[in-house]
């Protein structure tokens, strides 16, 4: 016969003693420092779990009602006392769900024993983090579309300056500001599309999985998963359902991505903050001085913004690591996916949260954008474009503009439009017909011109920001009570 378990904990009564007898080993075990916030998750599968039992004839209305209110008393601890506060968090049992348990039967005794019936932490956990993770995600939507919206009221204010536009960090052709303001808020549209993406793609229920084969109980998994309400239905594989952390890696993935768009956008500000721009400044709340140097104002924040990217890349990349080598079924490793998946959500947020504030007090400098927008021949595509419209072949169009803008070089001129239309023909003389450029050709020059004859469907200059605009405020209006 085996010997009586002299371990605390209620799983381990095959062995002698537990890990909490170590203390090296109970603090290398435990989870409880970090999963403490998936208590109402914990609690809300635990009542889904028990209603369930319930409605099968595995406990009694009674039990079932003691369950309940048991569970619901706890809540409301935690909640008064805070997180972190309450007093039933043990480290010996190592995790949220185990001290729920032991803080229930505590309260109400032998129904609460009954509770774990025909479950594991395994099935546990994988919903737990699963009901946390589509919460999360709807959190991060609400963010990422602030942050969309915050471009767009920019956009609303200041969005018909006419502006460079950047390839390879040389100027390309001139755009209007909302043009590249709507840019970013289609950006941060992408990132919380991801998230309502997740929240349909992972949508079957862990609860009743057990610990990876299910149960020969006769549980009734679609109540359960009706019951949560998150889920479409019952997961279809027991040992898939327990060892997958598909959903963890799949909203880290979100989050990566989101993180990388705020950094791309922390460093195009970056730039157009610096004296040799000059096109941008932001709030002083979000800069920072110097210890040394009494005339900085450096843009701090939107330096750690694109700096925290790498960490939650990091979490990427380690929970792509826990998983690639472990055998289909639980293992402890699985463990360490909370540490991951509410790290990167945390740094996210806050990202996205400053990210709104710094885009809400900034202000574009319109002197500065417009005395050197004529430099770097914004118009030269401009310019072939026209000849494009007298019938002469594109390339053929390319080579000309490109021989008038040496031209310019040359000459010490700073514009195609202080060429004569004279000049232009004999620059295109070998390769066009001299009609192919008259007068009108100075209504394609400039980039206040340019910028006006845009028409293709989400071009960047007025019409294309126009109709952006205008789709903006259609979706506020029908966000509207």
């Amino acid at each position: 016969m085996a010997p009586m378990s002299g371990s605390q904990k209620p799983w381990e009564h095959v062995k002698s003693g537990g890990s909490e007898a170590d203390p090296l080993a109970a603090r290398f075990v435990e989870s409880l420092s970090y999963d403490t916030r998936l208590y109402k998750h914990d609690i809300a599968g635990s009542i889904a779990h028990a209603r369930m039992l319930q409605h099968v004839g595995l406990i009694t209305e009674d039990d079932l009602a003691a369950i309940e209110k048991g569970l619901g008393e706890i809540e409301e601890e935690i909640e008064a006392a805070g997180v972190t506060g309450w007093g039933g968090w043990k480290i010996e049992l190592e995790d949220v769900h185990m001290c729920i348990e032991a803080a229930l039967i505590e309260k109400i005794g032998e129904p609460g024993k009954k509770l774990h019936t025909g479950r594991s932490r395994n099935d546990q956990v994988a919903t737990d983090l699963a009901m946390w993770c589509k919460e999360a995600a709807g959190e991060m939507l609400l963010s990422a579309t602030t942050l969309a919206d915050t471009f767009s009221e920019l956009a609303n204010r200041q969005g018909r300056l006419v502006m460079p536009s950047y390839t390879h960090l040389q100027r390309a052709q001139p755009i209007v500001l909302g043009g590249e303001l709507q840019a970013w808020a289609d950006a941060f549209t992408g990132c919380f599309a991801r998230c309502g993406v997740l929240m349909d793609l992972h949508g079957r229920c862990p609860l009743g999985s057990g610990a990876i084969a299910g149960s020969s109980l006769a549980l009734d998994r679609h109540k359960s998963a009706d019951d949560l309400q998150l889920f479409s239905g019952p997961s279809n594989n027991a040992i898939e359902a327990t060892a997958s952390r598909d959903v963890a890696i799949d909203f880290v993935y979100a989050l990566s991505m989101t993180a990388m768009w705020l950094s791309r956008w922390a460093e195009q500000w970056i730039i157009y903050m610096t004296s040799e721009f000059g096109f941008l400044s932001i709030g002083d709340a979000y800069t920072t001085g110097s210890s040394m140097m009494p005339q900085k104002r450096n843009p701090d924040m939107l330096e750690l913004i694109r700096g925290r990217c790498g960490t939650v890349y990091g979490h990427l990349v380690s929970l792509l690591t826990i998983c690639k080598g472990l055998t289909v079924g639980y293992n402890r490793d699985l463990q360490e996916d909370k540490r991951h998946v509410f790290s990167a959500y945390d740094t996210v947020k806050d990202c996205l949260e400053m990210a709104t504030q710094i885009v809400r007090s900034a202000r574009f400098n319109e002197d500065r954008i417009k005395a050197s927008l004529d430099t770097g021949f914004l118009d030269a595509t401009s310019l072939a474009e026209y000849l494009v419209t007298k019938g002469v072949p594109f390339r053929t169009a390319h080579q000309i503009v490109g021989a008038l803008v040496w031209h310019c070089i040359d000459n010490n001129m700073t514009k195609l439009s202080d060429l004569s239309v004279e000049q232009m023909r004999q620059g295109a003389a070998d390769l066009a017909p001299r009609d192919a450029i008259a007068e009108d050709v100075y209504d394609w020059l400039g980039a206040e011109n340019v910028v006006k004859r845009y028409q293709t469907h989400g071009n960047a200059g007025l019409s294309g920001f126009k109709q952006q605009l205008a789709q903006w405020k259609q979706r506020l209006d029908k966000s509207s009570p």
